[in-house]
């Protein structure tokens, strides 16, 4: 037991579930937990911000590009919605973040007197873009919410959690009894006849494929493992980029697989939602599919499983690595007949212009660890086919929440929990200025991050979209931009302006060689619309 602060008694438990970064927004109704945080400044890093939503962002980027668990701070009320987007984004691609917030006092919490920051129902309301969500109601509840907050993220599937105190609770001092962090949390390993069951189907298949998304990040040894035995294609979705590199011949793209699809005899999904395959490209009867999630409540969502297992992607796939073996035939190596496949494919991608010559300079430059942090631009959708990827947790994206504005300070976040990597951002005109007060964030804190904007002066989808079904009526989408590079130097960092790839992939360089951020603007127009078959229906045989 020890005598501490509410305040006090969060930082502690941070501490000891081993947070050394917190991104934040101070306000009155924290002042306690921050004053707690000024003496914890040898052991935890506060990165504050302009705006709440950045706050959110920078844990998402921390954490999707560390694995590690992403916390951010903030008032209670309009600082927590500001939050929400943000933490919506982290919901829809399984991303570990640790919301923390403050409250009005706790004796008029859901009264409606009309208190600073007062919205009715706040535990509620975050419970809608959160897996689990809690009031600490006194200083010594603070360890075992903290700790529980923490379980929850690291079983099932992990996603964003809330824990929030009321001021008067924060300085409170009472007695304390700290807790040690958990060392592991037991994870499901699968029903062993259903994977003896899914074993001898792998094996006997043909032509058998894998698709892989978030849930496999940690599994990438025995993904490959697999897919070798058996030569199948892996497909990753956005949150799986990087499991298996991009240069292994069974490393294919989304629009390689709806090549591969109608030949397909036997799915794996492991980790992943299993989304257009089944909702797009069709099933019939001589394709069997096996599902394996960590969430019980994704198998069977879209479609019944021949075979649906609940378990953990590393410990499943270990399992089905040493069952397989047992029954697998001898096979031919399919090296020769994907690597034609995928250079037939890289062939169409590179037809689609600028947007493959740009993306070509950005992955030249970048190192094979390096982070690519896209955006709901042209560029960025080009990216989730036409970007290779080397690495896990090495490509950040926003999930099917295409949170337009995530991206630049998602970025900065990604940039502070990779510290040694080059990270790189990319945005169009319309989202960076979601976030681009944030430039400030970057100079104070001297967060090396280069940004990228692809200028069109429009919200290029939305325009496009109205001038080819609304006989160009345009309305809304036009944009009156500043000088991009005069803003970034406005705020005291480094802008250049590139109007090639060549002379990208200069700016890019050279911005690396000052050491701070940078922003790089490139004048692109309008582009074509990136349109991959992948989204295109298709009739399997026999439908």
């Amino acid at each position: 037991m020890a005598e501490m602060t509410g305040g006090q008694a969060i930082v502690q438990s941070l501490k000891r579930h081993g947070v050394d970064t917190i991104f934040a927004l101070p306000g009155v109704q924290l002042d306690n937990i921050f004053n707690a945080l000024y003496d914890e400044q040898d052991s935890i890093r506060v990165y504050h911000t302009r705006h709440e939503q950045a706050t959110a962002y920078m844990a998402m980027g921390y954490a999707q590009s560390t694995g590690k668990v992403g916390v951010c701070l903030v008032v209670p009320g309009p600082g927590l919605l500001n939050t929400t987007a943000a933490l919506s984004t982290a919901y829809a691609t399984n991303t570990p973040v640790l919301a923390i917030s403050g409250q009005i006092n706790s004796d008029m919490i859901d009264k409606g007197f009309g208190q600073l920051h007062e919205i009715p129902n706040q535990l509620q309301m975050i419970a809608s873009v959160t897996k689990w969500a809690a009031r600490i109601d006194s200083p010594g509840e603070a360890p075992a919410l903290v700790a529980e907050a923490f379980k929850q993220m690291a079983t099932g599937r992990p996603r964003p959690v809330e824990i929030e105190m009321a001021p008067d609770i924060m300085g409170l001092v009472a007695d304390v009894d700290l807790l040690d962090a958990a060392n592991g949390y037991e994870r499901p390993t699968g029903d062993p006849d259903k994977l003896e069951e899914a074993a001898k189907m792998l094996a006997a298949a043909k032509k058998p494929m894998i698709f892989a998304g978030t849930g496999v990040l940690d599994a990438g040894e025995e993904l490959l493992a697999l897919a070798e035995m058996i030569q199948a294609p892996i497909i990753a979705s956005s949150g799986g980029k990087g499991v298996v590199s991009d240069k292994h011949y069974l490393s294919q793209t989304s629009t390689a697989a709806y090549e591969l699809w109608m030949e397909t005899d036997c799915a794996l999904a492991v980790g992943t939602r299993f989304n257009t395959p089944i909702s797009r490209w069709g099933i019939d009867d001589e394709l069997k599919t096996i599902h394996i999630d960590i969430d019980a409540e994704e198998i069977g969502r879209l479609h019944e499983p021949n075979i649906g297992i609940v378990a953990d992607a590393k410990a499943a796939l270990a399992d089905l690595v040493e069952r397989t073996g047992k029954h697998n035939p001898a096979r031919d190596s399919r090296e020769e007949e994907l690597e034609a496949l995928d250079a037939r494919v890289r062939d169409l991608f590179w037809e689609v212009q600028p947007q493959a010559g740009y993306t070509e300079a950005m992955r030249n430059t970048l190192p094979d660890d390096g982070v690519f942090v896209s955006e709901m631009t042209q560029v960025g959708y080009f990216s989730r086919d036409g970007f290779p990827v080397y690495n896990p947790r090495s490509f950040v994206h926003c999930g099917y929440q295409g949170t337009l504005g995530f991206g630049y300070a998602t970025a900065l976040g990604a940039q502070v929990g990779n510290p040694d990597k080059k990270v790189i951002s990319i945005n169009g005109d319309g989202g960076f200025l979601f976030t681009a007060q944030e430039l400030s964030t970057a100079v104070h804190h001297n967060i090396p991050l280069v940004a990228i904007v692809f200028v069109d002066d429009a919200y290029g989808n939305v325009k496009r979209i109205q001038k080819n079904q609304y006989n160009g009526r345009t309305i809304a989408s036009d944009l009156h931009n500043p000088d991009f590079v005069k803003y970034a130097e406005s705020f005291g960092m480094p802008g250049y302006k590139a109007e090639s790839p060549e002379q990208l992939s200069e700016s890019i360089e050279d911005a690396w060689k000052q050491g701070g951020p940078a922003l790089i603007e490139v004048p692109i127009g309008e582009v074509p619309q990136m349109r991959s078959v992948a989204w295109q229906p298709q009739k399997r045989r026999g439908e």
